[in-house]
């Protein structure tokens, strides 16, 4: 008897001996890293990145697959959840230090089969610095290495910091981490708002969440829910009543989960990545290593308002549900003729597709891959409905030609005086069409809408007055080929007023003359459009391709008094503990390009669009007391676009296909302007946005005592309104690449030029202070009008309808 109770002793030490020393040598790290004691005291959960508007209103998350989770303090959390998770997981929680010796002895004992024996503390160990290995043997080794770690973190944590962590790193399946992000996915509300029933089904998913999702498996869900509920009653957490009440209410979800296609501004969101990136590769952690955008918890405070964002979608969605329309009764369209001679679009698109790749990896060869295109499968395609799509049967062919054959839209608003993005919608879906419409790299022929910037530098430089006189008969440019056309340009002169409202060819090419084709291209570089323009004559009705971001950086200096402001979107960036890390200043963005009397002067002068000209009426539809605005169109109607402004918001909007084969039917006005009218109107009758109505252009102290020349009225003898002008551009600009700045002036037409007949240069680094003021001498500059002309135009008229001032 004794030597066998000698024997078992010495098993026992034996084995306790082996136990120690398999402790001793895990901490060591032998069976694999184990944190350091900085490591333990500040765990690093993955944790996504977020994007808040202007507001505060979260607009989506940058994560991996593991990790898209959102942190929340304790006092965060509802104390139903805290109820729940202690009752099930963890009855002694708040006895043990770590280790619940007699729950891991059940669990031996039992084999698992009345619960496990992991505590809370265990549980976040492994969801820390682990992830649960398979094979059994390994496992073994990792059980010991957490209860290592778990009474380390019951050393450095208190209780509540203990269950803060593990309710910030458990998944709850789908690729959502986190008791935050479970509460906004299943219930939409944070979870210091989770009743007891929807606590409990959170809690009970922890045990399984595939086997006891709500959406997936909702009676399992719901079983488990109980279970939860009836754990919480035993440990006096609920009454028996109420649980009884509890167990028999079904399952509510408002189940949504944010991902890169929900939220606001997704477009937006996409190109903002690279922003942030750029922002930060200066900017070291502690550690000394970069920020990572998917892993680090960043929090990004974007200067997008969600109200100015919604109406925007609203405005596009609008519009372009009733352009499509339109264009799928097209005859072309139905028949299929439009894709005569445009095959090989087609058959690209076909072979960068997912299908073609994924059936390619499957060993198919090309001739079965192109076969199987044409057979009919069911699928879901691109709709402008509620949902955005539509389940259909239909050929992978037939599907490429049908979402190619969809017309899209971009869309942008900004603070014209800051430069901060209000609203960036990038295209018309992005689930389906992932490519942006608005950022700088995305470039379209523009049109008309450059005209103003020919017209300021006519009056910058040129000494150009609204007033002025041109010529609106067909302009040859010498050495080029090129001579624009228009619908009335059949002779006779009009003022530069009238010519831009109505946006006339012949004119602007005329004020082309007069201003040079490389002088307006320095011109553009002047006002900071990026884009490097080619001087050729064309440029001056909009052959040049740049993008919606451009277009609108160079607005800025009509609303924004002479100062080009470039657009921003970030107001600042903090790290996952809510220190800034990086803060924005948009006072650096900004550059005096043109003086205020010129901005003010093309500001007024370009209400006459907006009023009586090419967007006719628009002012007074939206009710603005000043506005400015100009449309545009390219050949064949390939693009529309339309830029509008008030004092304090600066919009634009474009319509186009991919393909520029497929056309619009109508110009900017039709197509475009209805978009940003929508929005307009929406954002000056919301008081909230703090947008005025009554807003007006900041008139210059230079003009103060005397009529600026641009508060006229637009002649009586004008075109009719809205939609009589050349909104268009003519030809391209690589068709010109022969041609000779120094012959662009035509003998038969006026010349503003130096005494050896050369067009002066442009002074790049001045800025003409007062560009219209009166001549001194009997010399006025080209086309500066007479007595007579003043006369015929209604000079002293304020602007669009006011009397003679007296």
């Amino acid at each position: 008897m004794k030597k066998a109770v000698r024997i078992f002793w010495r098993i026992f030490a034996g084995g306790f001996a082996a136990f120690v020393l398999l402790v001793i040598l895990a901490n060591a790290g032998v069976f694999g890293k184990m944190p350091s004691l900085a490591e333990l005291e500040n765990p690093s959960i993955l944790q996504a990145s977020e994007i808040y508007a202007e507001d505060g209103t979260l607009m989506g998350k940058y994560y991996t697959d593991r990790g898209n989770r959102s942190n929340v303090k304790y006092r965060d959390i509802s104390a139903h959840v805290i109820d729940a998770l202690v009752a099930t997981e963890d009855e002694r929680f708040y006895n043990h230090s770590g280790i619940d010796f007699k729950s891991t002895m059940r669990a031996i004992v039992t084999f698992g089969s009345q619960g496990g024996g992991s505590t809370i503390t265990q549980q976040l160990a492994l969801n820390l610095f682990n992830e649960r290995a398979s094979n059994r043997a390994i496992r073994v080794i990792q059980k010991l290495k957490e209860w290592i770690i778990a009474v380390k973190l019951e050393k450095n944590f208190t209780k509540q910091e203990i269950i803060t962590l593990y309710l910030n790193a458990v998944p709850f399946g789908n690729n959502i981490y986190g008791i935050r992000n479970a509460a906004r996915s299943f219930f939409q509300k944070e979870p210091d708002r989770l009743n007891v029933e929807e606590a409990a089904l959170l809690v009970g998913m922890l045990k399984g969440n595939s086997i006891y999702n709500p959406v997936r498996n909702p009676k399992a869900a719901l079983d488990r829910r109980n279970t939860v509920i009836g754990q919480m009653e035993v440990n006096g957490k609920i009454t028996s009543a109420e649980a009884t009440r509890l167990k028999a209410l079904p399952i509510k979800l408002n189940y949504k989960k944010l991902d890169e296609n929900t939220g606001y501004a997704p477009y937006f969101r996409e190109v903002l990545k690279d922003e942030v990136r750029d922002a930060l590769k200066d900017v070291k952690k502690s550690n000394g290593d970069t920020y990572d955008i998917y892993d680090d918890g960043l929090k990004i405070y974007t200067t997008i308002n969600p109200q100015m964002q919604q109406y925007a979608e609203e405005g596009m969605a609008l519009q372009m549900t009733a352009l499509q329309r339109s264009i799928n009764a097209r005859a072309s369209i139905k028949n299929g003729t439009i894709w005569k001679d445009h095959e090989k679009i087609l058959e690209k698109a076909i072979k960068e597709s997912d299908r073609w790749r994924n059936l390619e990896e499957d060993g198919l060869s090309d001739k079965e891959i192109r076969a199987s295109f044409n057979n009919k499968v069911p699928m879901k395609i691109f709709a402008w409905n509620t949902k955005r799509e539509k389940d259909t049967l239909m050929t992978p062919y037939d599907s490429i030609k049908y979402h190619r054959q969809m017309e899209q839209a971009s869309f942008m608003a900004m603070d014209p005086v800051t430069g901060e993005v209000r609203a960036w919608v990038g295209g018309i879906n992005f689930k389906t069409y992932k490519y942006d419409h608005v950022n700088l790299k995305t470039k379209r022929q523009v049109g008309s809408t450059i005209k103003p910037f020919l017209y300021t530098q006519a009056m910058e430089e040129r000494g150009f007055t609204p007033e002025t006189e041109c010529e609106n008969v067909a302009q040859f440019f010498p050495g080029s080929g090129w001579v624009p056309s228009g619908r009335k340009c059949g002779g006779g002169t009009m003022t530069m007023a009238n010519a831009l409202a109505y946006s006339k060819n012949c004119a602007t090419a005329y004020i082309m003359k007069q201003v040079g084709p490389q002088q307006f291209a320095d011109f553009l570089a002047r006002i900071n459009i990026p884009t490097k323009v080619k001087p050729f004559p064309s440029i001056a009705l909009g052959t040049c391709d740049l993008s919606m971001y451009e277009m609108l950086w160079g607005y800025t200096i009509f609303a924004g008094r002479g100062f080009s402001t470039k657009p921003y979107c970030i107001s600042r960036i903090e790290d996952r503990n809510g220190n800034v890390i990086k803060r924005f200043d948009y006072s650096v963005n900004r550059k005096e390009a043109v003086s205020e009397v010129t901005a003010y002067t093309m500001a007024r002068m370009m209400q006459g669009t907006v009023d009586k000209g090419t967007a006719g009426g628009l002012r007074n539809r939206v009710g603005a007391a000043e506005m400015g605005g100009k449309t545009g169109t390219t050949d064949d109607n390939a693009d529309a676009w339309f830029m509008g402004y008030t004092p304090q918001l600066l919009a634009g909007s474009w319509v186009g296909f991919d393909d520029r084969f497929l056309r619009n039917e109508g110009d900017g006005n039709r197509i475009a302007r209805p978009i940003c009218e929508y929005f307009f109107k929406k954002v000056l009758a919301d008081k909230k946005l703090g947008i005025e109505r009554d807003a007006k252009f900041v008139r210059p102290a230079e003009l103060e005592n005397e009529i600026n020349s641009a508060d006229i009225l637009i002649s009586d003898s004008d075109p009719d309104p809205a939609g009589q002008g050349d909104d268009q551009g003519v030809g391209n600009e690589q068709d010109y690449n022969n041609y000779n700045t120094q012959d662009s002036i035509g003998a038969e037409s006026k010349k503003y030029t130096d005494d050896g007949g050369n067009i002066p240069p442009v002074k790049k680094d001045t800025v003409t202070k007062s560009p219209a003021k009166k001549e001194t001498d009997n010399s006025k500059p080209i086309g500066a009008p007479t007595n007579e002309t003043k006369k015929k135009g209604n000079l002293l008229k304020r602007i669009f309808g006011k009397k003679d001032k007296q």
